[in-house]
């Protein structure tokens, strides 16, 4: 599954998800300041694609309405690093009565972002 938003600022936010966080640069089409379309990736698999912000584009996820979890081995490491360069993290990190160790953080949109060891029940 690749969840799409859209970004005000779409440069700052691939460096932020970059940069910081630790996600890899794909792909980007861009014009100037204005992204068509990034593909970043998750070094532990999925990603998440992202343009620049259009009033008229069908994507549904207006900026800073975007919210999404992402499974990470390495939830503590990423924590210090995220906490370290000062983002804003309305959820410290905590260990769940379902087993998961997790935190949440904003990006620069205002974006929801959940981290934690919980990759899903198997299925049957």
């Amino acid at each position: 599954m690749w969840p799409v938003l859209q970004a005000h600022d779409a440069p700052a936010l691939i460096d932020f998800l970059v940069g910081t966080v630790g996600f890899l640069r794909t792909a980007v089409y861009a014009d100037g300041d204005k992204v068509a379309h990034a593909q970043l990736d998750w070094p532990e698999g999925g990603g998440v694609m992202l343009g620049s912000y259009k009033e008229d584009s069908d994507c549904l996820s207006a900026p800073g309405s975007f919210s999404a979890y992402v499974v990470t081995a390495r939830v503590d490491e990423l924590y210090e690093r995220l906490r370290g360069a000062g983002v804003e993290m309305p959820r410290p990190i905590e260990d769940t009565d379902y087993g998961n160790r997790e935190f949440s953080a904003k990006d620069p949109e205002g974006n929801s972002w959940s981290f934690g060891v919980y990759a899903g029940e198997p299925r049957a």
